[in-house]
């Protein structure tokens, strides 16, 4: 039965005291990493930083309390960044709230129809490129900040975007760019003094000092969304009718695709981490409603995000209260250090969201899939490169359909038609008119073609035969399209006055048979249960049909 990971495990009292102080301490921890990412990829989704914060505590919290992860966190995530900027860009921010409210209600179907389990039917080139290429987009929208650069309204598509750098390069701010490479320098050499601590926060605290005692020429978030509030939002309901929800169901379905995509895979790799098993239904339902209260409350998509729920198990997590802890955390900074947000300058939170944007990317897996056959070398560089200069979307339908084609060619090839010969110990006579050949692979529409060209021109060339055995031991497979194969022989072979035998026949390609009505024409007698069998047929027949003695 389907129920919240917690609920299963207050149900088998799986919580010490012991365990309880670890997820408080683990939860308070993830909040401290989650701040300034929060914020970052609120203002790099083009909304305020606030909306991140908040997406993070309402959405990070019902994931934890619903979801079927015992250690998942969730929030807002660089995958989301560009997918939400182009929403925003295209629809507005009501239209983004909107898109968001019904991907939650898509995931929530999908979890209750019971399709969790279909995350493992995307093939991983196809993971592995879009997620890279999702690296690279995110990478691209921080450049304009972390130069400084003097840019009205960047463009959203790929291409436009860096022709649009590449023309304003003369207005860098290098007062900026110095404090971005600082920014880099702090986030990588800062766990080498404290492990615990996020080199980021680090980073975020001593830029703003330094811009705030200096007065440095940059921008930061109060120059660029002015006054920040602390004040928790009420829930409210966007206007919405018919036209406006046809207009967003693509957008819905992009962020419930990624959505779903990306938790899951996290849920996975958490699973290994702590030898648990995650309920894939389960998580997609509170995937759903968390992105369902985010939206009613003004914030983001949200999904799992792969490093915090690392950083939650590293720190001693384990059951999903250090998700709820790691909420009410980022509550009560919210309304705590909220309005000193503004004197944040956007180059530093630009230099945290390229090393998140960089770790995203996973380039030594993307590098040792280049060793990969060259199929899914080709499905891997085409996720990538559509993702990068289309959408997820589209780089995930085609891939899958590059995947699905290959698919079939291998598994076409795969089926042949073998010569089998008589045994020594059957009647000589046998040899002159009878032919035995074993169908080795599954019928279906990609191999239809190879087998029903095999056996018409095995036919062609023995007309003289008088039977036709079709040993089926290493076929278990059949569709409708290789029936039509399968009939349009049996046709030939009565037209041609040749026995048609069939042997060793799975349940699957029987039912077909049965279903369709070829086993009436063939009489049941035609089918044998072994070679053996429909080579003692054939002798019989023969015999009555005085061919032999």
């Amino acid at each position: 039965m389907t129920q919240p990971k917690l609920l299963h495990l207050f149900r088998k009292k799986s919580f010490s005291k012991e365990q309880l102080f670890k997820d408080m301490i683990a939860g308070i921890i993830v909040a401290i990493i989650a701040l300034p990412l929060s914020i970052a990829l609120g203002i790099s989704s083009g909304v305020s930083p606030e909306k991140g914060l908040i997406t993070a505590i309402i959405a990070g919290f019902f994931i934890s309390f619903l979801g079927g992860s015992s250690v998942q966190i969730g929030g807002p995530t660089g995958a989301f960044v560009v997918i939400v900027y182009g929403i925003i860009e295209q629809y507005g921010i009501e239209g983004l709230i909107i898109a968001t409210l019904m991907s939650g209600i898509i995931l929530v179907i999908l979890g209750l129809l019971k399709l969790g389990s279909l995350i493992k039917f995307i093939p991983y080139p196809i993971t592995v490129g879009f997620t890279a290429g999702i690296a690279v987009t995110l990478f691209t929208t921080q450049i304009k900040d972390f130069l400084g650069l003097s840019i009205d309204k960047v463009p959203s598509e790929f291409i436009p975007k860096v022709i649009s750098f590449i023309s304003n390069i003369n207005t860098i701010n290098f007062t900026a760019l110095l404090l971005g490479i600082a920014s880099i320098a702090i986030i990588l050499l800062w766990p080498k003094i404290n492990k615990t601590i996020p080199g980021s926060l680090i980073a975020l605290i001593i830029t703003t000092l330094v811009v705030c005692i200096f007065d440095l020429p940059v921008a930061t978030i109060g120059s660029q969304f002015g006054q920040i509030s602390s004040k928790f939002p009420s829930p409210s309901i966007p206007n919405v009718n018919l036209n406006t929800i046809l207009s967003l169901i693509k957008p819905a379905f992009t962020i419930a695709i990624l959505a779903g995509i990306e938790s899951l895979l996290s849920a996975v790799v958490s699973d290994k981490m702590i030898n648990d098993k995650h309920d894939s239904n389960m998580e997609l339902i509170g995937q759903g409603v968390a992105n369902i209260f985010s939206g009613l409350f003004g914030g983001i998509p949200a999904t799992g995000a792969i490093a915090r729920t690392a950083a939650n198990v590293k720190n001693g997590g384990r059951t999903p209260i250090s998700g709820i802890i790691h909420a009410i955390t980022l509550f009560l900074i919210m309304k705590i250090f909220m309005p000193y947000a503004k004197f944040i300058p956007l180059t530093t939170l630009a230099a945290i969201l390229m090393i998140v944007s960089y770790n995203m990317g996973d380039w030594s897996c993307f590098k040792s899939m280049l060793k990969a056959p060259k199929s899914d070398i080709l499905i891997l560089f085409t996720t990538f490169i559509l993702t990068v200069v289309f959408d997820l979307v589209i780089a995930i339908e085609v891939g899958m359909v590059i995947t699905m084609c290959l698919f079939i060619r291998k598994m076409s090839l795969h089926t042949k038609v073998n010569h089998l010969p008589i045994e020594e110990s059957v009647h000589d006579s046998l040899k002159d008119h009878i032919m035995i050949y074993d169908i080795d692979g599954p019928l279906f529409f990609g191999a239809t073609d190879t087998f029903h060209d095999s056996i018409n021109n095995i036919i062609g060339k023995h007309r003289s035969k008088k039977i036709l055995i079709l040993n089926m031991d290493k076929s278990k497979l059949m569709d409708i399209t290789a029936y039509t194969a399968l009939e349009s022989i049996e046709e030939f072979c009565t037209e041609n006055k040749i026995r048609l035998i069939l042997s060793q026949v799975h349940q699957q390609p029987m039912k077909v048979i049965t279903n369709m009505g070829l086993l009436k024409r063939l009489d049941k007698n035609n089918i044998t249960v072994s070679l053996n069998e429909a080579v003692e047929l054939a002798n019989s027949i023969l015999i009555k049909q005085k061919v032999i003695a």
